[in-house]
């Protein structure tokens, strides 16, 4: 920070409220704001300000001057002094830091003069000054480091921080009822050059973050070194608890996390920052980590409006997307292991537009990817479908950060989520858990908006959770708070840290959860014990199913597996989405109940009155507790249920039996039948040899021997749904003495057997006034006959037939009641009904039918009266 070189001081940053933080808070005195007591030329000392940062800073500029007042030390002259006012906020002792940087010449650059205490003192007075010296080989660089003792050092011409007690500097004291002080300095060695000066409070421990921030340092002592000993905390465990790798990250990184994935190394601005150059070590060094752990890779980003190659921001959009596909393949080539790839980061947020002309790696290839378009985010469906193409086998994930937090946000992300999932091109969703976007939102509504997410019937999963925190309580209180809701929501798969040692990208926050040194933070204990402790399951569903078009009625296998603890006899339920592939209100299929951990299966039936629809999904869950497994991956078809038509039978000629047509008598009248189905562009019979045909509509059947032969045709439809009808043809052997040869038949007249010959068998089949039959009189009682007495005097015919205009249909019922006559074509398609209503018992109707717009060929009558089927066949010639 820059403050003009006139004012004479610089009033301590405190936090909000004095009371609440007392004296913890450093007083922060800008380096630039002193004023020299005597200004000399050529200057002693010089007030700069660094272009790359605005960082204002003071140099000493002249000659070496060391010691060289006799001997003593003091900087001997005005021109060497600078002084500064400033006012704290309460009496106290304070220890003094320093943000200094030592210039090339090391430890000739790298001392100044201290005053022993505050107030305005000569310049030459020994007595009165200090010498902190040797600070090249000492000072704090890393963010989460307690200032203290001398520290490690570092680099020549970089910043760090130094506790000046720690080099001669001592103490300051503050009287109370004199806040207000006068605070000096004087220089000693030329090229060094100091920033900031901070006074905190004696006891008090600050770490370069804290003094970096002006933030309130701690009164607990830093905690000693630690080394974790494994393995990561989620181990055994059915959701994963992951970490994002880079070189500040990998301390450890196996003892604590089993998911991996790259922070920055996998933006394409760091892979191919140069174009066609490819820096793949980062990436590289993630991926590996993954392979030796054999835990699951997490690609962190392909499309991305931020930290993209500066090189294709002005390229032509046709050769932006030609370089766009040239760094998918690159990927896929390279990393054929990948777990979730997230397609596009932030499309919400940070989409690869140009925004402003600062704005720097935006990739700005927007357009080449189809820009906004017809749905609103076509560039990212694009994006998408490319992934798809070059990640055919990988699950495709999206991400975004402010997701749960604000509804409308859930809700607008939901509308980007739902467009891929209608082309089957998204897999995972991917949710942001930053602080920032979590602190201060309650509970409920973040899990209100899960709920919404999971509608879905995708796998979600957090994929950069952090909580700030610079006092332990605090941050403790946040995990304690947000990570379980995370955790333990049914649909959530797993969570990742965005980083957990200093060098995360919110140390400055305090959202690391482990020192330097190792050592952990109590948020990152809890967290341990936390997970080992909390008992979860997980259900995978099946992402690929036995088939994707389905008909109302059809039975199908949802295989899943189950991980995690399983509860005696838990019940799994299988669902079915609504057409648009919403979860919001499932339909149970099925359901299987498991005693442990393992692969399953429900046995599932779409129901018979599911909406026709090319969207729906099938997931596995589970109520008690509550488990929501992910949706297959693609979408299915479902067709309405199939009712195909009854089979008809037709014998092979009018002769008259006195019997139904799927009687056949050997010896007498038709020997076989044609068995007809219709509705479907395919045929599959099944049952006893005697078939001319099992695969087509109407196959025959000759008969050869007595027995009762059942027949069953599946009908397949143009949609691929099937329905089954099937068909019972009674033969009876009415050849007397079973002879093959035979010139007469059986007959049962008034209960005793004849054999008469067969030119004799019509007239005794329509005597009206005995109870006459075919065949042996033993295979039937007397009710038996009372019901053939009952077909003999009924009366269905046509006449003429074979016609070719019009023919008369008579009939006659046995009872009163609803009667229906009804003509199917040659294919069993219903071509008329020539009677529909009420007859009476005994009484013959006669109903004219017009044949003369019909095609030539074989067509059935069909007689339904009170529940009984009478058939006849028609013939019309042409």
């Amino acid at each position: 920070m820059m403050t003009p070189r006139p004012l004479l001081f610089l009033i301590g940053l405190l936090f909000s409220s004095l009371a609440l933080h007392g004296q913890n808070a450093p007083v922060v005195l800008q380096a630039e704001t002193g004023v020299v007591r005597q200004p000399a030329t050529p200057p002693a000392i010089t007030f700069l300000t660094e272009a790359s940062t605005g960082t204002g800073f003071v140099r000493v500029a002249g000659d070496l001057v060391r010691d060289s007042n006799n001997g003593a030390s003091s900087p001997n002259a005005d021109s060497r002094v600078v002084s500064y006012t400033v006012t704290f906020p309460g009496p106290g002792v304070y220890d003094l830091y320093a943000r200094a940087r030592v210039g090339s010449g090391g430890f000739d650059d790298d001392s100044y003069y201290l005053p022993n205490s505050f107030g305005t003192r000569p310049a030459a007075d020994a007595s009165r000054w200090v010498v902190a010296n040797g600070l090249a080989g000492g000072g704090y660089t890393t963010i989460s480091d307690i200032v203290s003792a001398g520290g490690p050092g570092g680099a020549n011409n970089t910043w760090r921080w130094f506790r000046m007690s720690a080099f001669g500097g001592g103490t300051f004291t503050v009287p109370a009822g004199n806040l207000t002080q006068t605070f000096e300095i004087g220089s000693r060695e030329n090229g060094l050059d100091i920033d900031k000066f901070v006074f905190g409070a004696s006891g008090v421990f600050f770490t370069v973050g804290n003094l970096d921030n002006g933030q309130q340092g701690s009164t607990t002592p830093p905690p000693p070194p630690f080394v974790p000993p494994g393995p990561p905390i989620a181990t055994g465990k059915p959701k994963f608890v992951g970490g994002a790798l880079s070189n500040s990250q990998g301390v450890n990184f196996d003892k604590y996390w089993n998911q991996v994935v790259s922070e920055n190394d996998g933006k394409w601005g760091s892979v191919e920052a140069t174009r066609d150059v490819m820096n793949w070590t980062g990436l590289d060094l993630a991926y590996n980590q993954a392979k030796s752990q054999n835990v699951p890779f997490r690609m962190h980003v392909l499309v991305w409006g931020n930290q993209q190659p500066a090189w294709i921001e002005n390229l032509p959009p046709a050769e932006q997307l030609e370089e766009i596909k040239e760094w998918f393949a690159a990927v896929a080539q390279r990393y054929p292991d990948i777990a979730f790839l997230e397609v596009v980061n932030e499309p919400t947020n940070d989409p690869p537009l140009k925004r402003s002309p600062t704005d720097q790696g935006s990739g700005n290839y927007i357009e080449a990817l189809g820009g906004n378009g017809a749905t609103g985010w076509d560039w990212v469906i694009n994006s998408f479908k490319l992934a798809r193409e070059y990640f055919p086998n990988t699950p495709l994930m999206i991400n975004d950060y402010s997701v749960v937090n604000v509804t409308s946000n859930t809700q607008r992300y939901l509308g980007i989520i739902n467009l891929l999932k209608q082309q089957s091109l998204i897999d995972a969703i991917g949710i942001q858990g930053h602080a920032f976007s979590t602190r201060g939102i309650p509970v409920a509504t973040q899990v209100s908006n899960l709920n919404l997410l999971a509608t879905t019937g995708l796998p979600l999963y957090v994929t950069e959770f952090d909580v700030d925190g610079l006092q332990d309580d605090v941050q403790l209180a946040e995990y304690q708070r947000v990570f379980p809701l995370f955790y333990e929501h049914p649909a959530v798969k797993g969570i990742t840290l965005w980083g957990y040692r200093p060098g995360h990208w919110r140390t400055a926050q305090g959202a690391y959860i482990a020192f330097e040194n190792g050592a952990e933070r109590p948020a990152l204990k809890w967290l341990r014990q936390y997970v080992q402790s909390t008992s979860l399951s997980t259900i995978t569903t099946a992402t690929t199913l036995s088939a994707t078009t389905f008909c109302g009625g059809s039975t199908l296998s949802v295989p899943f597996s189950v991980a995690g603890v399983v509860a005696a006899n838990q019940a799994f339920t299988a669902e079915l989405s609504d057409a648009t592939g919403s979860f919001a209100n499932p339909t149970a299929i099925g359901s299987v109940t498991a005693s442990a951990a393992g692969s399953y299966a429900v046995a599932a039936t779409i129901p018979a009155n599911t909406p026709e629809g090319t969207r729906y999904r099938i997931r596995v869950t589970s109520s008690n507790p509550s488990v929501l497994g992910n949706a297959n991956r693609t979408n299915l078809t479902i067709n309405p249920v199939f009712t195909a038509p009854e089979l008809v039978v037709t014998p092979a000629n009018n002769t008259y039996t006195g019997g139904v047509p799927t009687n056949i008598y050997l010896g007498y009248g038709p020997q076989s039948v044609t068995l007809t189905a219709a509705g479907g562009v395919s045929y599959s019979w099944s049952g006893p040899a005697g078939l001319s045909s099992t695969t087509i509509a109407n196959p025959v059947f000759t008969a050869s021997t007595a027995g009762v032969y059942t027949f069953v045709v599946t009908i397949t439809n143009e949609s691929g749904c099937t329905a089954t009808q099937q068909v019972t043809i009674t033969v009876l052997d009415v050849r007397c003495s079973n002879n093959p040869n035979a010139a007469k038949v059986l007959v049962c007249l008034n209960g005793k057997v004849v054999c008469v010959a067969k030119n004799a068998v019509p007239a005794l089949l329509t005597y009206s006034k005995g109870l006459v039959r075919l065949g042996d009189c033993s295979v039937g009682t007397n009710t038996d006959l009372t019901s053939v007495a009952e077909k003999l005097i009924r009366l269905f015919e046509a006449y003429p037939n074979p016609f070719s205009g019009r023919t008369t249909l008579r009939f006659r019922s046995t009872e009163s009641g609803q009667a229906q006559l009804q003509v199917y074509n040659p294919f069993g398609q219903l071509v008329a009904t020539p009677f529909n209503g009420p007859a009476e018992a005994g009484r013959e109707y006669e109903i004219s039918l017009d044949g003369s717009s019909l095609p030539e060929g074989v067509y059935t009558g069909r007689l339904l009266t009170n529940g009984k089927v009478e058939t006849i066949r028609l013939m019309i010639v042409k």
